[in-house]
């Protein structure tokens, strides 16, 4: 096989790789067979529970509508893995937030090396199994129990049980993903369950193109439109940086004096990738949440379904609520991925700097102020994404993507993005391994 010399792999080595090679070829079974496990076990259903009823019950709910894409239809379907990977990212959220607000996780994941990195996820794990317990528990009392078949005293620890199992195993199988596959689980899991609705989306926008005529032909024709074009420019954006030069200062080790060395610095335009969206979309969808468990009698009840009123996709209110809370979760995550002071400081103690500035605070005002306007135009983007495919859809009333928006199609792009390089990665390896033995 003839081999590249270039950084980048191109396609017909990548494609040569994954068919010849035998460590990338297996990581890459491992990978589908898994992936196909927990398809399977989404399928595998909960016993005890009157499933036609609740499904007519939960057909128009915007709750589970949104949770249903990124469980593969485990809720909808009431399987096993009904919750699917959520805790586990739940419980990654959480751990990122304390890491940033706790000195003693903090020096573990600085610090300690990859001994703090293995404790750290140890308790990701804690964490996870903790944090689906309660959230079954919710599904169980206040969705579930309605419908039960059998004793309703049992019903509930069963279930519990049995979705908290469902759980831990998809986080289990995520991590064997990560560490025997070909990385990225959790991610990898997400991706699936978005894609195994694609389907049934398609065969039903084009049931409405065939039996609408002419007019329901052009709109869906410019929904699509509008979803290419959008996915060009998740494209360019999440791969989008801004690359600040580095100069490093000239050393002397021996007698043997190295050289000034120009490098840079890339911040990304778009930090937080898919997660402001996630943390503004449940914010919005946390009023009917809370009215479908308050019930629908008292005042707190009333309010909370006049503000779920207030926000249904589509409005101006919707929009701009959606747009202000994307420009917030944008700075906020932003600052827990990228901390000025701490790149400054690690730039000085290598001895290196940004041309013209001096170390210390003046690197650390620039960073900042960099990092600001990326996070801002970032942040315009993703409001952008994440509000046009809901107008468009409203304007040409073809609503069999409901749900299928800019959430799924962020975390479709970045996840197939990631994948590709990752693969690239292990095809740069094995050509490297080549290299080396001959």
């Amino acid at each position: 096989m003839v081999v590249s010399r270039e950084k980048t792999p191109t396609a017909q080595e990548t494609f040569l790789q994954m068919a010849q090679a035998a460590g990338l070829r297996g990581r890459l079974l491992i990978t589908i067979g898994l992936l196909i496990l927990i398809r399977f076990g989404i399928f595998i259903p909960i016993p005890g529970i009157n499933r036609t009823e609740f499904a007519r019950a939960i057909s128009n709910s915007p709750v589970l509508g949104f949770l249903d894409i990124f469980t593969g239809g485990g809720i909808s379907t009431l399987g096993i893995f009904a919750l699917g990977i959520l805790p586990f990212i739940n419980a990654s959220i959480i751990m990122q937030l304390l890491t940033a607000a706790v000195p003693a996780l903090e020096d573990l994941q600085k610090n300690e090396g990859e001994a703090g990195r293995r404790k750290i996820s140890q308790i990701t794990r804690y964490v996870a199994a903790g944090w689906s317990v309660i959230q079954s528990t919710a599904i169980t009392i206040g969705l579930l129990r309605p419908y039960a078949l059998g004793d309703p005293f049992w019903f509930v620890p069963e279930t519990v049980l049995a979705l908290t199992a469902g759980s831990m195993f998809v986080m289990w199988v995520s991590e064997l993903i990560t560490e025997r596959g070909i990385g990225n689980g959790a991610s990898l899991l997400i991706f699936v369950n978005i894609v195994a609705s694609l389907p049934r989306t398609l065969g039903q926008t084009i049931d409405y193109a065939q039996t609408g005529g002419r007019q329901a032909a052009a709109q869906v024709v410019i929904l699509l439109l509008v979803f290419l074009v959008m996915i060009v420019g998740i494209v360019f954006v999440q791969e989008g940086t801004r690359r600040i030069p580095i100069i490093s200062a000239r050393r002397q080790v021996g007698r043997k004096l190295y050289r000034e060395r120009t490098s840079y610095l890339p911040l990304r335009l778009n930090q937080g990738g898919v997660m402001p969206i996630i943390f503004a979309s449940a914010v919005l969808i946390l009023p009917q949440s809370l009215a479908g468990f308050f019930g629908s009698e008292g005042a707190v009840s009333q309010v909370l379904v006049q503000v779920a009123n207030a926000l249904r996709p589509g409005t101006w209110v919707y929009v701009g609520v959606y747009s202000l809370l994307i420009l917030f979760f944008s700075y906020f995550y932003a600052s827990l991925i990228v901390n000025p002071e701490d790149v400054s400081k690690n730039l000085k103690k290598m001895g290196s700097s940004i041309p013209g500035l001096r170390p210390g605070e003046k690197t650390k005002q620039y960073l900042e102020g960099v990092l600001n306007r990326l996070t801002f135009l970032g942040a315009i983007f993703l409001s952008f994404v994440a509000t046009v495919p809901t107008l468009v859809e409203g304007a040409t009333g073809v609503t069999t993507f409901r749900g299928l928006g800019a959430t799924s199609l962020l975390i479709l792009v970045g996840v197939a993005i990631d994948t590709a390089k990752q693969i690239q990665t292990y095809v740069i390896s094995q050509r490297y391994e080549g290299m080396i033995k001959q």
